[in-house]
Parts: structure tokens; C-alpha cells; sequence
């Protein structure tokens, strides 16, 4: 079925929902929802509150579950486009796995971002960076809201008589990346392990255990696939996603090999069609992830100067495009 990627709730059937924000670039993520009778379970929360309150109150148009129906809320891993908005659902069991919890401890808390944006300006690249893409969010107000039960490996669960089914096949994306799969359904919410039409960011790794990931997805061979940011997919996405992960590993590993920096190598590496994706400057932090795992260097990234390079990677292309564009008006 061709989905069309506007924002808003989309039915899948059988009680199965995708909310989607386009573009899925930073921050826009997609949440899910699953019913079954009085039954229902909710995948991830927005990046605000706002965002959040939005969806819900169309959940609660489409389906009669509102923030205080929700009976579970799973949050797919600790990434804030994914949690912020957990507060929200006020009588939810939150559930995510042990690795996503203890990164979220970890992450930035949105009261850090918000101050973040305010001190945009002295910041440099890694400032207009941030202010770009974050400054339509409203960061402030918001109680991280943490989960009350967590898993390691897999969950079974139900919501009504349907099963539905927790794997976390991080670390990948993040430390923990949880798919949640609705077997009689064949549907499946795959959370960040997918970025449709857009370049993912690897933040934790290893590239094995995230294209492992895809393949599992690929393997089940499933019609209708919920990323966490992009249209809905089915498994020709997937192998896209894991195309450019396969194709990013190898060519880092040569400039890793021939003794490269990690800037220089990001910027060195051809993307191809891959190019077309948005946000392609994530190639800086997929380089640097990358070079930190060959390395065996578990350093934490210096995100400030990360984002400085990200925005000159952003910088290039943009220029690229508009040497380009001239070229064809003459």
C-alpha cells in the first residue's frame, strides 16, 4: 500500500495506528498506537508538549484512548524525540528496556536543552546548528517522566487478547533499541533502527548489531513498518537503511585503515544516492561513532564539536547545491 506521509494519525487496521510528523528530520518522530477492545498501548511520545498533547487528542478522536485511557506506553529507546511527552500519559505503565533507561539518565535532560538553545548564540557553528533545527521545540516545562518497568532482551505482552511483542536489538541506534511487533497483524514499530528518507545517526553502535537489526526485520517479512522518523515502509526501506549502513562501515573502515581523521574521512566519503536523504551532515557523527569502535575508544563524544563540524559538513552541501542549481540556469 502506498502510505502518504502527511502529519497526523494514520490507521493501519485492526487497531493498529502510526502518528507521523513529517519531515523526520531532527526531532519531527513517529509514534504508534495499538488497540484492541478497551486495550491500548502507545509507542514513544513527542519531543514536546505540545507535540505530544496533539497526538493524543487526535488518538482520542480516532479511538476514544486518551492520555488517561492509555493503559501502557512504550518508549522504543532514550532519545528525547521518543520520551519527552511521557509526563503526558498520566496512568500508563511506562515500559523500555534496562539499557534505555540508564541512558536516558545519561542524556540530556530537556531543562539542559532548553538552556542549550538559549546560549545558542555563543556557541559558534555548533550554535546556528542547533538553532536551526531545535529551536522550533519548546523544551521548557517538561518532567522527564522515566519508565516503571524494564526488560533486557524481550518482552511478551498483550493488549486485550492481541500479542504483541518487545525485542531490543541494541545497542545500535542508541544503547537500547526496541522493535514492538504485532504478529497477527503484520505490523511492526521499529523505533530509530529505521530513519526512512533520512540518514540515521549512529550514537551508540556497533554497525553489526544495527544492520543485524535489519536484517531480523527483513526476515519477518512484514507488509506494513512503522519507522521512527519518515513515511511508512516496507521492507525495501529496510534494505536501504541497511545499504547505507554497510556502505558508510566499509568506506570509514578504509580511511580508518589509511590513517585518516574522522572529520577529514566524513567529509572524503562519496554519498552517492544516499546524498538525497535528509540530513545527510550526519555522516560526521556516523564517522566518529565508527572510528571510536575500530578504535575501541568508549570516550564520550565531545557533541559541541561535533555539531561544529556537523554544520560545516550542512554548509558544504548547501553550497554544493547552489553552485549546482547555477550551473543549470546558465
Amino acid at each position: 500500500m502506498n502510505w502518504q506521509f502527511k502529519k497526523g494519525l494514520h490507521d493501519l487496521g485492526n487497531g493498529n495506528w502510526a502518528y507521523l510528523l513529517p519531515e523526520g528530520t531532527w526531532g519531527w518522530s513517529n509514534a504508534g498506537l495499538i488497540t484492541d477492545g478497551d486495550q491500548s498501548l502507545l509507542v514513544d511520545t513527542l519531543f514536546d508538549l505540545p507535540l505530544t498533547n496533539e497526538m493524543l487528542a487526535a488518538m482520542k478522536d480516532a479511538t476514544g484512548a486518551g492520555a488517561e485511557d492509555i493503559q501502557t506506553l512504550v518508549n522504543t529507546h532514550a532519545n528525547g524525540d521518543h520520551t519527552f511527552g511521557n509526563e503526558l500519559v498520566v496512568n500508563a505503565e511506562i515500559i523500555a528496556s534496562e539499557a534505555s533507561v540508564h541512558e536516558m539518565s545519561l542524556d540530556m535532560k530537556p531543562a539542559e536543552l532548553y538552556a542549550f538553545i538559549q546560549n545558542a548564540d555563543n556557541m559558534g557553528p555548533a550554535g546556528a546548528y542547533i538553532k536551526k533545527w531545535f529551536s522550533g521545540f519548546d523544551f521548557s516545562n517538561i518532567t522527564l517522566t522515566f519508565p516503571t518497568r524494564t526488560f533486557e532482551k524481550e518482552l511478551a505482552l498483550k493488549v486485550g487478547d492481541k500479542d504483541v511483542q518487545l525485542i531490543n536489538v541494541g545497542p545500535a541506534h542508541t544503547q537500547g533499541d526496541t522493535l514492538i511487533y504485532v504478529p497477527e497483524d503484520e505490523v511492526i514499530y521499529t523505533g530509530d533502527i529505521l530513519f526512512i528518507e533520512g540518514t540515521p545517526a549512529i550514537w551508540a553502535g556497533p554497525v553489526h548489531n544495527w544492520i543485524a537489526a535489519c536484517d531480523k526485520i527483513i526476515a519477518l517479512n512484514i507488509p506494513t513498518i512503522v519507522p521512527g522518523h519518515g513515511p511508512i515502509t516496507d521492507n525495501n526501506g529496510v534494505r536501504n537503511m541497511r545499504d547505507y549502513l554497510a556502505y558508510i562501515e566499509k568506506e570509514t573502515r578504509i580511511r580508518f585503515e589509511a590513517g585518516m581523521s574522522a572529520v577529514d574521512a566524513a567529509f572524503d566519503i562519496d554519498l552517492r544516492e544516499f546524498g538525497k536523504w535528509s540530513n545527510p551532515e550526519r555522516i560526521v557523527a556516523n564517522v566518529d561513532t565508527i572510528y571510536k569502535e575500530l578504535a575501541e575508544d568508549t570516550t564520550p563524544p565531545d557533541f559541541v564539536k561535533l555539531l561544529g563540524f556537523i554544520h560545516a559538513y550542512e554548509q558544504k552541501m548547501l553550497k554544493n547545491q547552489k553552485s549546482t542549481c547555477a550551473v543549470h540556469n546558465h
